[in-house]
């Protein structure tokens, strides 16, 4: 499977690891397999691919994972589907000259 990116190095995403306790929940919840496992931890395996869903965050029993949730293009895409408009990452002045950022 490709994987597709939407900017570099931008993403909110963060891993406490002295909290993480290995369940591995974040590997089960990420859409885009942004986690694995390193020995007995969950490290971060591909930052760049987060679409900060949040879904990592929510289902961290320990609370080692932190993420702004709604800031990147999942929340774009869905605010775009919403109002029927192209996925918009920014204020909307911004969008008028890059409609697609996502």
């Amino acid at each position: 499977m490709r994987k597709y990116y939407y900017l570099k190095d931008v993403v909110t995403l963060r891993l406490d690891k002295e909290k993480c306790t290995g369940c591995g929940m974040c590997i089960n919840v990420c859409p885009h397999a942004v986690f694995s496992m390193n020995g007995k931890k969950a490290i971060i395996s591909d930052r760049d691919a987060c679409m900060e869903c949040g879904a990592c965050a929510q289902n961290c029993p320990v609370e080692a994972i932190r993420v702004n949730a709604g800031v990147g293009c999942a929340s774009a895409i869905i605010s775009g589907a919403l109002s029927g408009s192209e996925p918009c990452c920014g204020p909307s002045e911004s969008c008028e000259s890059n409609k697609a950022c996502c």
